[in-house]
This record gives structure tokens, sequence and C-alpha cells, in this order.
């Protein structure tokens, strides 16, 4: 068929050898319909303030820069205030008439992505969606034809719809633009010549239209200015009203700023392209602070005041259980509230300051509100920090987490944190007070640790009268290494909070211990002193003995941080150490007291019971001394062996017994047998006195010399080793000796005179004072005193 005779109908769309279309009929009448829906799409907030508020309405960018021109009109810059805001391009071809140049989108691409208001909610705009879509379903059946060709046309027409309504069917979103930083230098848009009314102003910023709000704002502020130049004198009353009108609209558009602000971070999607406007708004108002007719203070600042209330909300926000609910509800609290913090500067990283310019350093800002709520939220929270646990979470989470990799310091809020300070913004007397309170919590804990000690050591040993434990044949307590562990576990923990805080930490403890060794012992005497005299007694206070001893070497390792507390805590374990050595002291000399007070008698040179018991006595305390830990051991023998010499020796000093017809030399036999036996016991268990050895042999060969005359051969030792022996023990002695006068004992007095003179004469110094304090019970030196003739 000849192409002049193609049917009229077939010809309503056809093909230009340069591939474009013609439009003709039904396509002119659907591009008019789709042109009148761009249009009323690109400016809604041209209907009057009156219509319905929404609370999700944010229609803003385009819309209000290109409302009032068609689509025929030439492009224009657009005047808002975005940064960046595209302005309108012609058509590319009929087919594709809503696909523009470069950043160009249709109305609807700005709903799904930039979240403008009034995006979702808007009834009108869903009716109009719903309108446009049935007659474009309708324009493309009418353009079905039944011929061949006619279907290929009509396939080319549906192609061309579905080209012009891409944004109308449904489609997978788009990829998000790649974000950008908005320009500081920014063109005002074009301030109407006549503001709206006050009521209008007011319902703009109610339904959070901010640009032409602020737009009427400064219309009206500048006419105020022109006013109140030329008719000041004039209509003062005029002009008062104007101004409070400004100022309350200013107010409440500041209030609606700062809201937005504050919300800003917690409905990012909501808020996001106001934001645009608010930068905006803050700077230009800033510009013209100097002008009448604005608020006086800064706006950058209530901005800031702004940020840092939504903040404050969001640190209010984190969950937080009851003490009752939750044992560890304060280490629960900052698990979430570090979570929170890094989301949301993380939130604010990536996607919240890129509404904003450079200048406002919208991140550092946020970075400092948080250390500021922060520490004011903490501050709050410690009155109901009482437990040492909770201490130790709330200065772990202060001194270390915030500022560690785990919040301020967490990779996803790099590399902007390299030039922020990690560190949490406290008062000095809270963190002072925090850690006082620390230190004091850690005293109180010791102390109670050390009373459920003393109850433990009720219940497993000194209830049921149990045998001590022993450790390598050593009598020891488990409780010094309990203690020890309990103090280096708060060293070492400490160690993690703070190196500082360490030293408090171990004083706090050493005070804690200072009042333990008397508590103690309060409470030992209390419930075992019934078992006096009995050989657990005994064992008991050995027992404590090396375990206060055990604790006091444990403690030693703190010397260098706390030289003042070790040494306070001491004093104290010396102490209890010597009350206890004592008892047993005490206990011994009243065990052995009768049998050696029976000594140097009659019965005695007859009878070996006596000496055998206290000898078994003696043996007894050996073998408990076995088990007691040096150098405890060597000075509690040497303390024993001191006094059994002393009273073994002084009887002789009491005169209860002269060997008379001979029985001297049985008697010095006995002595120098038995005070081998002592001597030998004593070295076994230790004992320090090795110079206490001699003097039973010296006085045993004065007693038990058969020649008179050559008893004053063995003064010499005597006087030499042992200087504080007298003449009233001389004499003491040869009573006992059966040499109470005569010549004889007037030589040997007289030798023993020169011998003094010539050792106190000499050079020695000897400390060792064994006669000083024996007392002579009856004093014999008046016989030789008698008037004797050689």
């Amino acid at each position: 068929m000849d192409k002049s005779s193609k049917n009229p109908e077939e010809d309503r769309v056809s093909l230009q050898s340069d591939g474009k279309v013609q439009t003709n009929g039904v396509v002119k009448e659907a591009l008019g319909m789709l042109q009148s829906f761009k249009q009323s799409m690109r400016r809604p907030t041209e209907k009057s303030p009156c219509l319905p508020k929404s609370k999700d309405s944010k229609v803003r960018e385009k819309a209000q820069a290109n409302g009032s021109e068609s689509v025929s009109s030439p492009p224009q810059p657009s005047p808002s205030l975005s940064a960046g805001s595209p302005a309108t391009s012609p058509l590319k071809n009929i087919g594709g008439f809503f696909q523009k140049k470069d950043e160009d989108h249709t109305d609807i691409t700005l709903h799904k992505h930039k979240s403008l208001a009034r995006s979702k909610t808007d009834p009108n705009m869903s009716k109009l969606s719903d309108s446009l879509i049935k007659k474009g379903a309708s324009l493309r059946r009418s353009l079905r034809f039944s011929s061949k060709k006619g279907n290929d046309k009509g396939a080319i027409q549906e192609s061309i719809f579905s080209e012009a309504l891409p944004e109308i069917e449904d489609k997978e979103p788009e990829k998000e633009q790649e974000l950008v930083e908005i320009d500081e230098l920014y063109t005002l848009p074009e301030i109407p010549h006549t503001p709206l009314s006050v009521m209008q102003i007011n319902k703009l910023i109610e339904m959070e239209v901010l640009e032409e709000a602020h737009l009427n704002l400064i219309a009206m502020r500048l006419e105020f200015q022109k006013e109140h130049k030329q008719f000041f004198d004039d209509s003062p009353m005029e002009l008062a009203k104007k101004e409070k009108d400004l100022i309350l609209l200013y107010r409440d558009l500041r209030k609606k700023i700062c809201t937005i602000v504050c919300d800003s971070n917690s409905l990012p999607a909501r808020n996001k392209a106001l934001l645009v406007h608010v930068a905006r708004i803050i700077q230009e108002e800033d510009k013209r602070a100097e002008e009448p007719g604005g608020l006086p203070d800064s706006w950058l600042e209530a901005w800031k005041e702004a940020v840092s209330e939504g903040v404050q909300v969001k640190v209010n926000s984190v969950h937080l259980d009851r003490k009752e609910q939750n044992v560890s509800w304060l280490a629960v609290h900052l698990g979430l509230l570090g979570k929170t913090i890094v989301e949301d500067l993380e939130n604010v990283k990536q996607d919240l300051r890129w509404s904003y310019p450079p200048s406002f350093k919208v991140f550092s800002i946020y970075v400092k509100s948080y250390h500021r709520n922060v520490g004011q939220h903490l501050k709050k929270l410690e009155p109901e920090v009482t437990d040492r646990k909770d201490l130790y979470a709330l200065l772990d989470w202060i001194l270390n987490r915030y500022k560690s990799e785990k919040i301020m310091g967490s990779f996803c809020l790099q590399p902007d944190m390299a030039e922020e300070s990690a560190d949490l913004q406290l008062e000095e007397s809270f963190a002072k007070q925090l850690l006082e309170k620390y230190c004091s919590k850690v005293k109180e804990d010791m102390s109670a640790a050390l009373d459920r000690l003393i109850e433990l050591e009720y219940e497993t040993v000194w209830k049921d009268k149990r045998e001590p434990q022993k450790e390598d044949n050593i009598l020891i307590s488990p409780f010094p290494m309990d203690i020890w562990t309990n103090v280096q576990a708060n060293v070492v923990n400490t160690q993690k909070l703070d190196p500082e805080l360490v030293k408090k930490v171990i004083a706090s403890s050493l005070e804690g211990l200072k009042s333990f060794p008397r508590r103690f012992e309060t409470q030992f005497r209390s419930h075992c002193s019934a078992l006096q005299p009995q050989p657990l007694w005994k064992e008991y206070q050995i027992t404590y003995i090396n375990s206060f001893a055990a604790l006091q070497q444990h403690m030693e390792g703190y010397r260098e941080s706390c030289p003042n507390e070790l040494e306070g805590f001491k004093r104290e374990v010396k102490g209890l150490i010597v009350r206890l050595m004592e008892s047993l002291e005490e206990q011994f000399k009243d065990d052995v007291k009768a049998f050696l007070r029976r000594m140097m008698t009659r019965k005695w040179l007859t009878n070996e019971d006596d000496f055998k018991h206290l000898y078994n006595q003696i043996m007894l305390l050996s073998q408990h001394c076995v088990s007691m830990t040096p150098p405890y051991v060597q000075e509690f023998a040497s303390r024993l062996h001191y006094h059994v010499a002393k009273e073994y020796i002084g009887q002789l000093m009491k005169n209860n017994y002269s060997c008379k017809n001979r029985k001297h030399q049985k008697a010095a036999t006995k002595i120098h047998q038995q005070w081998n036996k002592l001597s030998c016991l004593f070295d076994e268990m230790m004992s320090s006195h090795e110079w206490l050895h001699h003097v039973g042999d010296y006085l045993s060969n004065i007693i038990g010399e058969n020649n008179k005359t050559d008893i004053k051969n063995h003064l010499h030792p005597l006087v030499k080793h042992y200087p504080d022996f007298s003449r009233k023990h001389l004499v003491a002695v040869l009573y006992f000796r059966g040499l109470q006068r005569g010549r004889e004992h007037h030589l040997i007095l007289q030798q023993f005179t020169t011998l003094k003179k010539e050792v106190c004469s000499s050079s020695t110094d000897s400390r060792q004072v064994f006669f000083e304090d024996m007392q002579v019970t009856t004093n014999t030196s008046f016989l030789s005193k008698l008037p004797f003739c050689r």
C-alpha cells in the first residue's frame, strides 16, 4: 500500500528518520495532563497555610523554588536556600519528558530519597497520583489498534508512556546519591515585597514551612525598619505593636527550629531536608543580629543548646533497671549508654552533618555535647552507686571504656574523632569524690571480709574444737592467704583503673587490716580460753602466731607504696604475736612452777620425779615449737631456756638446803647431769642462749670440790663469763656446799673480791645478765665478817 494512503488513525503517532516522536491527538492530551501533574507536584507548599496540618509535612526544595514556573518557560536559577538546588531544565524529548539533565528528578523521587514533608500523608497528593495512574492506563488502552501495523505503533506508544511515567509505576528504589558537603556561601531567595500576615506566618512556622516563613519574616522586619526610620515619632504604638509581633514570630521560629534540631538525630528521615533550611536561617539571622526587629542573642548558640538538649534526651532515654531488679543494673546501663553514644555519633558522622555547612562543625558539637551531658548523667547516678562493684564499673567506664575503642575511639567514628578530645567532661570535685568513695568502700569491704573470716574460723575450727591445719609440719590457718588474695585483687583491679589510685587502695586496705589483729584476738579468747591449759590451746596459739607472721610477711610487699600504713599494721601484728607468745610462756611457767620450786632440796637430792616432770613439760612444749615458724621459734625457745635456767639456779640462792656430810659431791653430780639434759633439750628447740650452758658446770664444780682451799680456783671462769655474779650469790652457793664460815670461806671471798675488781677494770662489755635480778632469800654474808685470824 502507498504511504500516502495510510489510515489517518495510524498517523497519530509517527516516527521521524532521526528517531524523534511527533505528538498528535491523544499523545498531546496525555502530555498536557502529565505536565499539569508535574506542576502540581512541584509546589504543594503554595497552597494556603490554612490547609490541615500534617505532622510529617516536609515538601521543600524545587517545590518552593519552581512552583510558579511552567514547563515551557526558560530555565531560571532556583532561589532555594539549599545549596545546589536544581533548576528547571527543558524536556529532552516527548517520550521522556520527566527525565531531566544531571540533578533534575521528579518530585516523587524527592519524596523517596530526601524524605520531604507531606511526602506520605498528604491526601490530595494520593488522590492526584491515583487519578493520573488511571488516566495513563486508559490512554494506553485507547492507543491499541486492530491492524498489525497499528499494533506495532501501539507497542511504540506503550513504550513511550512507559518512559513517560517512570515514577508512577512500581520499581526498585534507586541507589542513594553520594553525600556532598553543603556550601558555606548561599544566595538568599527573593524576599516578598509584601509579607504575609502574622497569622499566616505563624501557620507556616507551625507547618514547618520554614523557608517561606523566614522570608516573610525578613520582609516584615525590613518593613518595620523602614517605618521605624520614617515614622518613629508619628506612630510609636503601631511600631511597638509590629516589633512585638516580630519578636513573637521570631521566638516561635527559633522554638520550632530548636525542636527540629533536638529531634533531628532521633528522627533523621523526618528532619533531614528541614535542617538545610535551619542552617541557612541561622546563618542569615546571625548576620542580621545588629539590625532592629530580631532576637538579640545568637542563633548559633541556640542551635548548640538544642543539640545539647537532644543529646540529653538521648542519654536519659537509655534503659536503666532499678538496683532491686538487677544486681548488674549499672554495668548493663553503661553498656547500653556506650552503644547509644556510638550509634548516635555514627549517624551524625555519616548522615546528619551533611545537612549543615562546614562552619557548624556538627560532629564536634555533638561530641562535646555528649562529653558534657554524659558527665552530668553520671553525676545524677552517683548517689545510687553504693556497692564497690558498681563503683568499680563506673570508674572503669569513666577512666577507660569511654575513651577506648569501645566508645569514643570506635573505628566507625574515625577519622573525625582524631581531632576531638575523647575525655569525659566531669567536675574535678566529682571525680575526686568518686575516687575517695571507692577507697572508702575498699576499706569498708576489707573490714567486712575480715569479720567473715573470723566467723569462718569459728565455724570451721573453734566451734567443734578441731585441730588446726598443718602445712609442711607448720601449724597455720588459711586466712592469711585469703586476706592477701583479697588485697592483691584490689590492687590488680585498681591498676586497670588508674595506676595513681593503687597507692590509695593499698593504704585503704592496710587501714582496714590495722584493727584486725585485736578483733581476732578478742574473738579467739572469747571462744577458746576455756581450753587452757590443754595442748589444743597451745596449738591454737602457735597456729595464730604463725598465721599473723605470714600475713605480715605478705603485706611487706607493699612497703614501698605505703610505708606508714604498713608500719601501723605491723605494730598491731607484733603486739598480737607478743601477747600470744607471752600467753604460751605464762602457761608453761605455771606448768613447771611446782617442779622447779622443789629443786635443790633434800627430796630433790634423793628423788628424780620433779625433774622428770619438768623435763616432760619442756619436751611437750618442744614438740609444739617444732610447728612454729622462725624466727619466733628461736625467740620463744630462748625465753623459755632463760626462764628454766634462772629458776633452776635460783633455787641455790634460797638456802633451802645445805649439803653436809659429803653430800655436796652427789649434789654437784646431779646438777651437772640435769643441767646438761636441759641444755641439750633447749638446743634442740633452737634456743639462741648458748651462753647459759656453762653456768651449771661452773657452779657444780664449786659445789663438788672436796678441797675447800681449791674452791677459789673455780671462781675465775664464773666471774669472767657472768660478771653480774655477786658476793651474795657466792655466799649462797657456799652455803649449799656446806661451807658457811671459817678460814677457807674467808679466803674464797677475798679471792672473789680481787677477781671482781680485775673484771670490772677490763674492757669486757658483757650485756648478758643472769644473776643481777636473781634474789638471795637469806643474807649470810654477815658470817664472813666475824673476826678471824689467819
